[in-house]
C-alpha cells in the first residue's frame, strides 16, 4: 500500500505521465486520493464524521475522464472499480441492480488482498509444490521410507522344567525372513530415495519441464454466491444456481484428469497449494475493511442517466436508477457473499460528457452527493501533437513498436506530427467532437498501406513527414464533408 505516501503533487506528476492537460482533474483526484489517506490517521471519535467529497467530471469524449481513472486503477493499492451508469436498471426492470456495483468492488478487494497473501506465502509453498511434482513423477516413491533394523526376537530358544533347552527351527525361520523382508524393503526405499533425490536436482536444473503427467485439474472452489437474496441480476442468480448445483454433486471438491507438462503442473499446483494454504476468513475481513475505509467506484456516463425535460417511457428508469444510486453514495449497507459492506466512507468518481443533458437535469438529492465539479477542456493542436508524442504509452510509440516486430522502423518528423494533429483539431471542430480518439482513426490512416505491405520493407527505415500525411490524408482537409473520410 506504498501508493497511498503519494503526495497530491507526485500523484499529478504521475498522471502527467500517461496524459496531457487536464490539471484541474488530476488536482482534485489526488486531493480525493490524499484525503483518503489523511482520515484514516485521524482519530476514531472524528473519522467516521469525515465523508468523502465525490467528485462529478464533466468534459467531452475523448478528454481524458476514462484514461484518469484507468492510470488512477493502478497508482492507489485501494480497490477500485470502473462501472458504466447505463449497465444498470432500477429494481423491478431486467438488468443489474446497482448494488452489484458494490459486490463487484468485494470482488475486486477480496481477490487483491488475496494475491497478496498468496505472494507472501508463494516462498513457503515452493517445497511443497516440488514434493507433488516428484509424486505426479515417480508415483508412491514419497510413501517409502527406511525402517530400522531390529533384533531378532530370542523366542526360538526355549526352556523346559529340567533345564533342557529347546531349539525351534521355525521360530529362526521366521525371523530370518522377516529380517530379510526388512532388508529388501529398506534397499528398495534405499533406491526409490535416491531416485527421487536425482529427479529432484534435474527437476530443479529445468531439464524435467516438457515431460508429460497425469494429473487430477480441480475445479475451482469456493461457496457458491448468496446473491440470490441481495437481488442480484439474471447473470448471478444463474452463477450461484450452478454453485449450489455443484456443490450438491460434490462439483467443487471433484477434479478431471488431464495430460500437461512439468511446466503446466508447476502452475497448478501452485495455485492449489495457495489457495489451501490461505486463510479466506481474514482475507475476507481485510478486503471488507480495505473496501469500506479507501474503496473508490468510478462511474462513467453518467449523463446518459439524466433526464432531460419531461419523464416518460424509458426515461422513468433512468431517473429510477437516479434513485438507486442515491442510498449507495450516501451511505447504506449492502449484502454480500463476504458480508455486509457499508458505502458510506467510499470513494465515488461520477463522469459524463452532458452533450444532451446537464448536470442539473440529475435529480437534485443526486447532484448533492458529488459536491466537487470539475469541467475537462477540449483538446487543440497543441494538445494532439503531445498526446502522440510525450505519454509513455504515446501514439507513436505504440505503432513504431508494432511495427518494429516486422522489421521496419518508423521515422515522424515533427511537421508530419504537427500536421495530423492539425487535421485532429480541424475534423474534431467540424464534426463530432471524439477528443484525443480521432487520432487513432488518422494513425490507422496514415500508416494503412505500410501496415499491410510492412514483410515487404523489413530493414527498411520509412520516414513519415508532412507530405506523406498529406498524401494520404490530403482528401480529408479539402473535402466539406469530412465524414465521409474520417467516422
Amino acid at each position: 500500500m506504498e501508493n497511498n505516501e503519494l503526495t497530491p503533487k507526485q500523484i499529478v506528476e504521475k498522471l502527467d505521465s500517461y496524459i496531457i492537460g487536464q490539471k484541474e482533474a488530476k488536482k482534485a483526484v489526488a486531493v480525493a486520493l490524499r484525503n483518503r489517506f489523511r482520515r484514516l490517521r485521524l482519530s476514531e471519535d472524528i473519522r467516521d464524521e469525515v465523508a468523502p467529497k465525490n467528485i462529478l467530471m464533466i468534459g467531452p469524449t475523448g478528454s481524458g475522464k476514462t484514461e484518469i481513472a484507468r492510470r488512477l486503477a493502478k497508482l492507489c493499492g485501494a480497490p477500485f472499480l470502473k462501472v458504466e451508469a447505463t449497465k444498470y436498471t432500477e429494481v423491478g426492470y431486467v438488468g443489474r441492480d446497482v448494488e452489484s456495483m458494490i459486490r463487484d468492488l468485494m470482488a475486486v478487494g477480496y481477490n487483491d488482498v488475496k494475491a497478496e497473501m498468496e505472494d507472501k506465502l508463494r516462498e513457503k509453498s515452493v517445497s511443497v509444490v516440488e514434493e507433488k511434482l516428484l509424486d505426479l513423477l515417480i508415483p508412491g516413491s514419497g510413501n517409502k521410507k527406511k525402517t530400522e533394523s531390529k533384533p531378532a526376537p530370542a523366542g526360538f530358544l526355549t526352556q523346559n522344567s529340567d533345564n533342557e533347552i529347546t531349539f525351534d527351527l521355525n521360530a529362526l525361520n521366521q525371523a530370518a525372513a522377516d529380517q530379510q523382508k526388512k532388508d529388501e524393503e529398506n534397499a528398495e526405499a534405499e533406491r526409490e530415495n535416491h531416485t527421487r533425490e536425482k529427479f529432484r536436482q534435474m527437476l530443479r536444473d529445468g531439464m524435467l519441464e516438457d515431460r508429460e503427467v497425469e494429473m487430477v485439474v480441480h475445479r475451482s472452489t469456493g461457496m457458491p454466491s448468496m446473491e440470490i437474496i441481495a437481488g442480484g441480476s439474471i447473470d448471478d442468480l444463474q452463477n450461484s444456481m450452478q454453485g449450489i448445483v455443484n456443490m450438491i454433486n460434490g462439483g467443487g471438491r471433484g477434479g478431471k484428469k488431464r495430460s500437461v507438462t512439468i511446466k503446466e503442473a508447476r502452475k497448478i499446483l501452485t495455485e492449489e497449494t495457495l489457495d489451501s494454504m490461505v486463510d479466506h476468513d481474514k482475507v475476507a475481513d481485510e478486503a471488507k475493511k480495505r473496501v469500506e475505509q479507501s474503496g473508490i467506484i468510478f462511474i462513467d456516463e453518467i449523463d446518459k442517466i439524466a433526464v432531460h425535460g419531461e419523464s416518460h417511457g424509458q426515461d422513468v428508469s433512468r431517473e429510477g436508477v437516479q434513485r438507486d444510486i442515491l442510498p449507495i453514495v450516501e451511505g447504506s449497507n449492502v449484502n454480500t457473499k463476504w458480508g455486509v459492506v457499508d458505502t458510506t466512507h467510499i470513494l465515488f468518481i461520477a463522469a459524463g460528457a452532458f452533450s444532451v443533458a446537464a448536470p442539473s437535469d440529475l435529480i437534485p438529492e443526486l447532484q448533492g452527493r458529488f459536491p466537487l465539479r470539475v469541467e475537462l477542456d477540449s483538446l487543440h493542436k497543441e494538445d494532439f501533437m503531445k498526446i502522440l508524442k510525450e505519454p509513455k504509452n504515446s501514439l507513436i510509440m505504440q505503432y513504431s513498436s508494432l511495427l518494429s516486430t516486422e522489421g521496419v522502423t518508423l521515422d515522424f518528423t515533427e511537421e508530419a506530427i504537427e500536421r495530423m494533429s492539425f487535421i485532429a483539431e480541424e475534423v474534431n471542430s467540424k464534426n463530432e467532437n471524439i477528443g484525443a480518439r480521432r487520432l487513432h482513426t488518422i494513425m490507422e490512416k496514415v500508416l494503412s498501406d505500410i501496415s499491410f505491405d510492412a514483410d515487404e520493407h523489413k530493414g527498411e527505415t520509412i520516414k513519415i513527414d508532412a507530405a506523406y500525411v498529406d498524401s494520404k490524408l490530403g482528401n480529408v482537409v479539402e473535402s466539406q464533408d469530412l465524414s465521409r473520410y474520417i467516422l
